[in-house]
């Protein structure tokens, strides 16, 4: 069949869409992939065809900033969130949505399948339904989905426990209506009522949970907080490390098991200040003579990392995870969704420091599964650190529950389930046009 995917121009969007990508390309299916110039050579590497968003939705993730300017002088909070979902994501949308209706006219996709925030499938979603293919959206982040406790999500609220916590959860979550939702909803609608639809009353994240006609949640059950979930959604685990991007570096050998091997990472995004994480974590294990730390820079340059490399420490631009990460005893990260996920698979406790983008409520899940040591801080101290990879590397509770969050990841077939879905929705399409068919020709002899 053939496929359209869409990924925002994200590398933690992009990473788990090529890696579908592989699963539906190995079954033998033609593929066309939409997403930003920035990644035309990674996309075109995959061996499939690439189309660039149209210039309105398009911006490189290593310089978000040069294209959403006010994003680098608005404080960490609700207000940058606002501005953050509007201009990044809504104002995105009439191109995004052009830019897949080119593509169609060009390449009939059977299914599109895009990640959970490219939300230029809204409009598709909210017409006529006899003028799309189906749609399957990736959960690239924490479900978005309203909670039982009434907490709103992107604050990193741990589940209430008490009738006080649910009560203080309801006022902070009217405040992040008055502040995020229904601003970014008025401007989501208009942008909606331009192309035609519309409008929706759900807010913006939940919108592409509810519309599409599957959800793939890239991970397990066990990593979400309980509450009712709509059918549409899928736990599939998490899609396969692409092999090979990068070679072992040569210092490969030191990882011998003669000492625990500690991964830092800020991810691709929240890498532009290696202070946040990365430094205050070199300092608080300089002196810790059985770790060895290895750090990651995310693409960015070694020599960005500021201060002395302790010696200890081994760094690199980019490394091959399907060799580090089944000989990594911590991973040290602000939380990016898609590294949590590929650790908790290989068996691996966290220790978590994030408060942007999602990476508050992910984080509020390790903490939550037990896999972890959340420090719900942007800034964390190199004692905190400390404290917390000691904690985690001498009590085995950690270990023990991210070995069973492990075997929950290797009892999901993901490349079986990816396939499923994607043959039973088009499947159910092909076996609905061709029912409208026969119904269309009936009529017709009845009028003959």
């Amino acid at each position: 069949m053939k496929i359209l995917i869409a990924s925002t121009p994200a590398t933690g969007h992009l990473n788990p869409m090529l890696a579908i990508t592989q699963i539906l390309r190995g079954d033998g299916h033609e593929i066309a992939f939409l997403t930003g110039t920035a990644f035309r050579a990674r996309v075109e590497a995959s061996g499939v065809k690439f189309f660039p968003l149209p210039e309105d939705a398009d911006f490189d993730p290593n310089d978000v900033f040069s294209r959403f300017p006010e994003l680098k002088t608005i404080p960490p909070g609700l207000e940058w969130f606002r501005v953050a979902c509007e201009r990044i994501f809504v104002d995105a949308i009439p191109a995004q949505h052009q830019g897949l209706l080119q593509i169609l006219r060009q390449f009939p996709a059977d299914i599109i399948v895009a990640d959970d925030m490219l939300f230029g499938v809204l409009p598709m979603l909210l017409g006529p339904r006899s003028q799309r293919p189906p749609i399957a959206l990736c959960g690239t982040s924490f479900l978005h989905w309203a909670r039982e406790d009434g907490a709103p999500n992107f604050l990193g609220l741990p589940p209430a426990k008490t009738d006080e916590e649910r009560d203080h959860y309801a006022a902070m979550a009217r405040d992040f209506d008055a502040a995020v939702d229904q601003p970014v909803s008025m401007r989501l609608n208009r942008a909606l009522k331009s192309l035609g639809v519309g409008p929706i009353a759900m807010p913006l994240f939940h919108s592409v949970v509810a519309l599409g006609d599957a959800y793939l949640q890239l991970s397990v059950p066990s990593f979400e907080f309980p509450r009712e979930i709509p059918p549409s959604v899928h736990f599939v685990g998490t899609p396969p490390i692409i092999a090979n991007q990068v070679p072992p570096p040569p210092w490969a050998e030191e990882l011998d098991g003669s000492r625990k091997v500690v991964l830092v990472t800020q991810g691709t995004v929240a890498n532009h200040n290696f202070n946040l994480l990365v430094a205050p974590t070199l300092a608080a294990l300089a002196d810790e003579e059985d770790i060895l730390v290895i750090v990651t820079a995310g693409g960015r340059p070694i020599d960005t990392i500021p201060g002395k490399i302790p010696s200890n420490a081994r760094i690199a631009s980019y490394l091959p995870f399907e060799w580090l990460l089944p000989n990594v005893d911590v991973l040290v990260t602000n939380g990016g969704y898609g590294s949590v996920n590929q650790a908790m698979s290989f068996g691996i406790p966290l220790v978590t420091a994030g408060l942007t983008e999602d990476k508050a409520d992910v984080n509020a899940r390790v903490a939550w599964s037990g896999v972890g040591i959340n420090l719900a801080t942007n800034e964390p101290t190199p004692k905190a650190l400390r404290d917390a990879v000691r904690t985690v590397l001498d009590q085995s509770r950690f270990q023990s529950r991210a070995s069973q969050i492990a075997d929950e990841f290797a009892g999901i077939d993901t490349r079986a389930e990816i396939l499923r879905v994607i043959g039973e929705l088009v499947a159910d399409e092909s076996s609905h046009t061709g029912a409208m068919a026969a119904t269309r020709g009936r009529r017709a002899e009845r009028r003959a």
